[in-house]
């Protein structure tokens, strides 16, 4: 019973921290563009976030091992609450910039809560459920947030920011009162990693985990590229408000609700090995970025569902294999590392986003594409050298 109530307490502040980021994505690119800036600029703000992130991240998790989940998740929702304050106050574009770097400094929200939901886990199937329930949050807070977004944003493009922030400090406060620790052997001599560097230099010779690593930066790519792009894309192509681009994100939210609470343990692991959903869902990616190449409203509602669900799946099943190859002692560690390496993805993956959309703006997605193809590519060459 207490188990339950610990992961109940953890998705419950993981379900805030997502919402907040629900409201603010379909909303984001018309706040920003009220400033005057290009499509570069833009993706420019995910970038420095994911700078700032990858900084922080191997610290972040490898502190968690030594001091405990808890006090880190807090200090780390407390960043977000004054970023995103920062950023709704903003009078020019700079201030924009450091409101993302105060929120990336502390960037640790979604390592920690993972790591704490693999400690609670008794066994593999349960710790690849519990991370399935990030999933399903995402999906449950993208079907609320895009609305409470849209319906924000009628009253000011800054409101939506606002309510995030408040919505993160009301989160702080739960955390400090009803959030417990979940680690229960702390260790106390653990190193602290300061350089983020040299923990990916570590990885590249991880003969055990440096695949994983690299296929999930693919990932990374893929997908930070897409998010921060999407939204003008759908303005610019399709001619979509802010009300529209909030009803397809509410869409995509029950898309992953389904998938992640009911699909994934009811039909995807009942038939299906994670060694092979790990290596395939990266093809099945690249061909919903695929499909998104094409003007035209069903190829564009087939890519979205396609990606929708291989994504999520995707997501949990590299996440969990990783995290169980790791071991308890270094899984917050390893976590961070795979937090880092996905910070530098979304540095290249909007940057690069950005360049391409201005030239087309479909572009974007054919990078989603290839990069996909090329983690695919990665995952089934190296199961073809361990057989």
């Amino acid at each position: 019973m207490k188990i339950q109530k610990e992961k109940a307490v953890i998705v419950l502040t993981v379900f805030i921290d997502v919402l907040g980021l629900a409201i603010i994505i379909p909303v984001l690119p018309f706040y920003v563009e009220s400033f005057g800036v290009s499509a570069l600029t833009l993706t420019m703000l995910f970038s420095v976030f994911s700078l700032f992130s990858f900084v922080s991240a191997p610290f972040l998790g490898a502190l968690s091992d030594r001091v405990g989940r808890r006090p880190v998740l807090i200090a780390s929702i407390a960043s977000t609450a004054i970023g995103w304050f920062v950023f709704a106050s903003a009078k020019a574009v700079w201030i924009l910039f450091l409101g993302r770097v105060i929120d990336g400094m502390a960037a640790g929200n979604l390592p920690i809560a993972q790591s704490y939901l693999v400690d609670i886990a008794s066994d593999e199937k349960e710790r690849t459920t519990n991370l399935g329930i990030i999933g399903s949050v995402f999906g449950i807070a993208f079907i609320a947030g895009p609305a409470i977004g849209a319906a924000l944003s009628a009253v000011s493009h800054a409101m939506p920011f606002y309510f995030v922030g408040a919505m993160a400090t009301l989160n702080v406060i739960g955390a400090l009162f009803y959030l417990p620790e979940s680690l229960k052997h702390l260790d106390r001599e653990k190193r602290i990693e300061i350089n983020p560097w040299r923990p990916l230099a570590a990885a590249t010779r991880d003969g055990l985990l440096r695949n994983r690593y690299g296929a999930w930066f693919f990932f990374g790519v893929a997908f930070s590229g897409m998010q921060s792009v999407f939204a003008l894309y759908m303005s610019r192509v399709y001619g979509f408000n802010s009300v529209m681009v909030g009803a397809i994100y509410t869409g995509m939210g029950i898309a992953i609700f389904l998938n992640q609470t009911f699909l994934l343990r009811r039909f995807w692991l009942r038939h299906f090995r994670e060694t092979s959903m790990e290596i395939w869902t990266f093809l099945a990616n690249a061909a919903g970025f695929s499909l998104l190449l094409v003007p035209s409203v069903y190829f564009f509602a087939a890519g979205i569902l396609l990606n929708v669900f291989s994504q999520s799946l995707l997501r949990v099943v590299l996440t969990s294999r990783t995290a169980g190859l790791a071991g308890g002692r270094r899984r917050g560690e390893v976590l961070g590392v795979m937090s880092s390496v996905l910070s530098v993805s979304t540095i290249c993956g909007p940057f690069f986003a950005g360049l391409l959309f201005q030239m087309r703006p479909s572009l974007p997605f054919a990078l989603g594409a290839l990069v996909l193809a090329l983690g695919f590519l990665l995952m089934g060459g190296a199961r073809f050298r361990s057989a």
